[in-house]
């Protein structure tokens, strides 16, 4: 299980740096945003995420709308994902890119917040 929780760790700090640097990349209109490594890694390491994540939860017995802080994450997951998808995909300008890209940042900020505490009520 320790090997399980260092490979979620890993990916969790993989999946910001190259969100973040993408969403920069979008800000600046960079060419690099279009590099095939950069559509071609992120699925990778999320799929690698998600499932340390499913094994965890299965190892430790806990269940999303079961348990009020994993359902927490599960939702504001499916929210940071919608939202980057907006952000470095489908938003039609600049600004609707942005504004998506510092909402799935602060989705995000929520998520781990809610992991460290294993509490949904994190900012109260």
């Amino acid at each position: 299980m320790i090997l399980a929780k260092q490979i979620h760790v890993a990916c969790v700090i993989l999946t910001f740096v190259l969100f973040f640097t993408r969403g920069v990349w979008m800000l600046m209109e960079s060419d690099l945003l279009q590099r095939k490594w950069t559509r071609r890694v992120p699925p990778v390491i999320d799929t690698l995420l998600l499932l340390s994540a499913i094994y965890l939860a299965v190892t430790i017995h806990q269940y999303p709308f079961v348990h009020g802080w994993l359902t927490a994450k599960v939702l504001a997951l499916f929210a940071y994902i919608g939202l980057g998808m907006l952000a470095l995909t489908y938003g039609r300008t600049k600004t609707v890119r942005a504004t998506a890209w510092v909402a799935a940042l602060l989705c995000f900020a929520y998520i781990v917040a809610v992991a460290y505490t294993k509490n949904h009520w994190v900012f109260t």
